[in-house]
């Protein structure tokens, strides 16, 4: 087993918050003195039937800990599913019936076993123990908390404020939540930030029933492939399955927006920060060559090299079929009209002489008939700030531009 410090600083990467971090090394410690390794739980609901990036991000910490010699204790959570996590949401979950959670359960685990040793790893359904628990039981996990503790979570705030309804069921996820770091003695809970409040009930749980409170630690949550900044979910088509095909991960993971490869890097690799530094510098790597590693990297961790390489050479001679001409437009900006190197996409379009004024602009925006860069990256917000450098080219219908900086 390694070092308490040499374990710290594994542990920290990609890390937004460990909670906190001195009883983490406390832990660790003793872990080390005594040989025995720590209780890491994951809980996830399968609420479908697709496993996503976004998912693996602390699945990928959870085998970090695997091959620190920790136990990691997976919790397939078929009653939470029924109920539906509120967390980060601004509207009740759709119920699934029990039939739906079992189905889906399957091929969660089908999926996760590409990314930790399942071999290695304790999967607890938390069925086991809502299962049997009668009425009093949950009347007396109820009491553990306040309506005021749980109203003041911000996603329920937000509801709150924005008048949307808030259904009784949804305040028990966090308690249910909690109760399972009580029922499989977590040492550590690892999540997304959106997680942080279900994580500190589990805290106060474990106090309650004489454990020793678990440490909490959150990821940033994975921004999917829009551009727009939201979350990666299925239900705003944004995400890269883990079962789909290695054509289709690569060729979506080069949709995402320059600025978001160093997220991805740390998250979802295996590169150095070094390494990472210097595939995110434009100067340094070309985004478009930066983004096809990136691409590779996910690629290979799930079907290996050999596929990473054969999808790497489809995407380019699809790319090639729709390279942009020898010959184009150059139009000159001045430096300062950009702000911090930026503009708004709006404005770009009309220093770029493609439309007349901003309106035109915007309403060519809406109509999804601009896109920028090698990647032909859409334009959908025409507030966006976008970083304009000399080379960049800009598209509007058949028209193209490309931008110098004078």
């Amino acid at each position: 087993m390694k070092s308490v410090d040499e374990q710290i600083a594994e542990i920290r990467r990609g890390v937004e918050q460990i909670v906190p971090e001195t009883e983490l090394r406390r832990k660790l410690e003793r872990s080390v003195a005594a040989g025995k390794p720590l209780r890491v739980k994951f809980g996830i609901d399968p609420t479908s039937v697709d496993v996503h990036l976004g998912h693996t991000v602390p699945l990928r910490k959870l085998r970090q800990f695997q091959q620190l010699g920790h136990q990691a204790v997976l919790i397939i959570g078929n009653y939470t599913a029924l109920v539906g996590d509120p967390s980060g949401r601004d509207q009740t979950r759709a119920r699934l019936t029990q039939e739906q959670v079992e189905i889906n359960a399957r091929d969660y685990l089908k999926q996760i076993e590409k990314i930790i040793d399942i071999s290695r790893t304790e999967v607890r359904y938390n069925g086991e123990w809502f299962s049997k628990m009668t009425f009093l039981d949950v009347m007396n996990l109820t009491s553990k908390i306040t309506m005021q503790q749980m109203l003041a979570r911000e996603d329920f705030a937000k509801r709150i404020e924005a008048q949307t309804e808030i259904r009784l069921h949804e305040c028990l996820y966090p308690l249910m939540q909690g109760y399972d770091s009580v029922a499989i003695h977590a040492d550590i809970e690892i999540g997304g930030t959106d997680q942080l409040f279900n994580f500190m009930v589990a805290r106060d749980l474990q106090q309650d029933a004489g454990q020793e409170p678990q440490i909490c630690i959150t990821f940033p949550i994975l921004r999917g492939t829009s551009g727009d900044g939201k979350r990666m979910g299925k239900s705003l088509n944004n995400y890269v399955g883990v079962g789909e095909p290695a054509s289709e991960q690569f060729g979506k993971t080069m949709r995402i927006p320059d600025e978001q490869m160093r997220e991805w890097f740390t998250l979802l690799t295996d590169r150095t920060a070094e390494e990472i530094a210097d595939f995110t510098d434009p100067a340094k790597t070309h985004p478009m060559e930066a983004k096809k590693t990136l691409a590779s990297d996910i690629v290979s961790f799930y079907y290996g090299t050999e596929a990473a390489q054969a999808a790497r050479k489809g995407f380019e001679a699809q790319f090639s079929l729709r390279q942009d001409p020898d010959e184009i437009a150059e139009v000159a900006i001045a430096g300062a009209e950009l702000s911090d190197g930026k503009v708004a996409a709006a404005q770009l379009l009309v220093l770029a002489q493609l439309a007349k004024s901003k309106n035109e602009a915007r309403r060519k925006i809406g109509e999804g008939a601009a896109n920028i860069g090698p990647d032909r990256r859409k334009l959908q917000d025409a507030n966006e700030m976008i970083p304009v450098a000399t080379g960049l080219v800009v598209r509007l219908g058949r028209q193209i531009r490309r931008i110098k900086i004078i």
